[in-house]
């Protein structure tokens, strides 16, 4: 226990990696130490006990640990995301790391180190990859923003503490101030209309005439690459801000010299970022919640698909999620004839949405519905539910601006609820409660409580931790959905209410993949997937563009809106292969994928199914079948 428990910490505190997933799902106040004391009442059966303790073995666990702490001190010190001496040296790390983890003996491992091995360069590989189109998404940004490397370099030199010349620095902001006045104005020129002779005319040149002022070469860029690098620029301003902030009134010398051309390019900084952001991308002052998104592109979907282990194209991942789209929809029309509508499950859907709690009352249904949940697992024997676990789940209430982003709840340790509060407009209030409705609510409480998503972080703490460090969301939402196809298999929904609350969230899924998809290969704008959510699923419009907005803002990976139904899918498949088969108890199945962490889905197949890994590994398995869609 005191080294699993030690390794957790310290993966920790290594950057951040653990704590950024509880963060994310609510975990953040509770999980990290709930289980390092256990009372001596604590029961044997149904426990993480003293008898249940993780004691399993990897030869690559250490130098996986090692890795997780160097790369966290890196990561702290070089701390400028765009900087070219962080990608130099972050490459030089990687490659290092790679050149360590291939010179293990692979042949001579266990179980338990082939898997850790195959993780573990596998990460590394897509680390590297990752540079590599970041870079190039960088370059594209690059003729925007031409003194961003000045000031990573005024940043960086500060880290290592080299001395500074403020008499130079005063020189330098002040011509840096005049590049960016410059670059400005060429992509003022590339937004007017082109003249006979070609090429913008400056203001001074149209007023005064051509031989006053030489033509100023336009700048053109997509919304998207403007976008990016408007989001470049603010963090280049706080950047600067750190390093002036570090001298100003500590070195008088510094502050003669430094603090009015400082000052002077922090403003052009500020009003260039918002013109790119009003002028060329399009977002007005003030609308925050406008969705602009960035692309990725196919190669670097591809790239997201070699680490998940996932042997299909995104084009096929497309064609399976309209396939399940389809059963859902077949399914909601058999739900909707019993309800009385026929055919028009929408209007089945719209009666569902009808049947909400009366302000105040949500905890009261969502603490139900938890406990309802656990009696089930319980009462089929599905999966074992610690006592610690059982009992310190918690709940909150969502705020009315994180629900903008958030319209459903959020889960682990403790559960979010989204419902609406006093001080929202009528129409917000309705479409709040209708999108939280009892039904809907009754399949998501699980998906983010027992045996979801709480159950995960619990055990992933305790079983394999160090393993954090590959965590996927094919293993996190996609247990979490596996649960809900798992207990639509075994009849939970008791009414055809609950039925179209639970079908509405597999469309959703599938959905999820097809305008994420679509999107990152520029197929679908961001308002064609909330009109595809509003149309297709039948999502309150309010609530479908907080989902097109959370899914495009950044925070999460291009693959995660993704890894819901497809980590599902994958799960369900090897539930088919070695539970249905009779190889396994549903109890012991489900305990094992938990005791794995957070990692590609296909490792933990390997795992379970003793399957003999070779050094050379590449991910076949085609849980959907050769010719998925069809």
């Amino acid at each position: 226990m005191k080294q699993a428990g030690v390794a957790f910490l310290v993966a920790v505190l290594s950057g951040g990696i653990i704590l950024r997933y509880f963060e994310q799902t609510g975990l953040a106040h509770g999980a990290v130490h709930a289980g390092s004391f256990l009372s001596a009442d604590t029961p044997t059966i149904g426990s993480t006990g003293a008898d249940d303790l993780d004691a399993s073995k990897s030869e690559m666990q250490s130098l996986i640990e090692r890795y997780t702490v160097d790369r966290g001190a890196l990561n702290r010190f070089y701390n400028v995301e765009n900087s070219a001496a962080r990608q130099k040296r972050l490459k030089q790390f990687l490659d290092d790391w790679l050149a360590i983890v291939s010179r293990q003996v692979f042949e001579s491992m266990s179980e338990n180190g082939r898997i850790d091995y195959l993780l573990f360069k596998n990460y590394l590989e897509h680390e590297l990859r990752q540079m590599d189109i970041k870079a190039k998404a960088q370059a594209e940004a690059a003729q925007l923003i031409p003194f961003a490397q000045e000031i990573t370099d005024l940043e960086d030199s500060r880290r290592k503490m080299e001395k500074i010349e403020p008499s130079r620095i005063a020189v330098l902001l002040t011509a840096m101030n005049k590049r960016i006045d410059a670059t400005r104005k060429a992509v003022e020129a590339g937004l007017q209309p082109e003249s006979k002779t070609g090429g913008a005319q400056s203001k001074t040149a149209n007023a005064q005439g051509p031989q006053t002022s030489a033509p100023i070469a336009p700048l053109k860029a997509k919304k998207t690459v403007a976008n990016r690098a408007a989001v470049t620029i603010n963090l280049l301003r706080t950047t600067l801000k750190n390093w002036f902030g570090f001298y100003n009134g500590y070195d008088p010398i510094f502050t003669w010299w430094v603090e009015a051309p400082y000052k002077v390019v922090d403003q052009s900084l500020q009003s260039y970022a918002a013109m790119l952001r009003e002028k060329v991308v399009g977002i007005k002052p003030g609308d925050e919640g406008a969705i602009i998104g960035d692309p990725i592109g196919r190669e670097a979907l591809m790239s997201e698909l070699a680490y998940e282990m996932i042997p299909y194209t995104p084009e096929e991942l497309i064609a399976i999620a309209n396939k399940e789209y389809e059963w859902c929809e077949a399914e909601m029309k058999k739900a909707s004839r019993e309800l009385g509508y026929g055919d028009d499950w929408r209007k089945a859907l719209e009666h569902v949405k009808t049947l909400y709690v009366e302000p105040g009352k949500q905890p009261e249904l969502i603490r139900e519905l938890a406990v309802e949940a656990i009696d089930f697992m319980d009462k089929h024997d599905l999966v074992t539910i610690p006592r610690l676990a059982r009992e310190t789940w918690r709940m909150e209430m969502m705020t009315p601006e994180r629900q903008l982003v958030s319209p459903f709840f959020l889960g682990g340790e403790t559960i979010q609820v989204s419902y609406p509060t006093n001080g929202m407009g009528h129409e917000q209030k309705m479409m709040s409660m209708r999108g939280n409705n009892i039904h809907f609510s009754r399949a998501t409480v699980f998906h983010e409580l027992i045996p979801g998503h709480h159950l995960q972080g619990f055990m992933a703490a305790r079983y394999r931790p160090y393993r954090a460090l590959f965590g996927t969301p094919f293993w996190t939402e996609g247990g979490a959905l596996y649960w809900e196809m798992l207990l639509w298999d075994m009849n939970f929904a008791r009414s055809p209410e609950d039925r179209v609350g639970m079908l509405f969230w597999r469309m959703h899924r599938s959905a999820r993949i097809i305008f994420s998809l679509s999107f990152h290969l520029e197929q679908m704008t961001p308002d064609q997937c909330i009109e595809l959510l509003v149309e297709k699923v039948g999502h309150e419009r309010d609530n479908a563009t907080a989902e097109v907005r959370r899914s495009f803002a950044g925070d999460y990976g291009p693959l995660y809106q993704c890894a819901y139904l497809l980590g599902g899918l994958q799960l369900r498949a090897l539930h088919r292969e070695l539970v249905d088969s009779g190889k396994m108890t549903n109890r012991t199945f489900h305990d094992a994928v938990l005791k794995e962490n957070r990692i590609p889905i296909e490792m933990v197949r390997a795992s379970l199914t003793g399957r003999k890994l070779a050094r050379d590994f590449k991910s076949s398995w085609q849980f959907y079948g050769p010719n998925p869609g069809h």
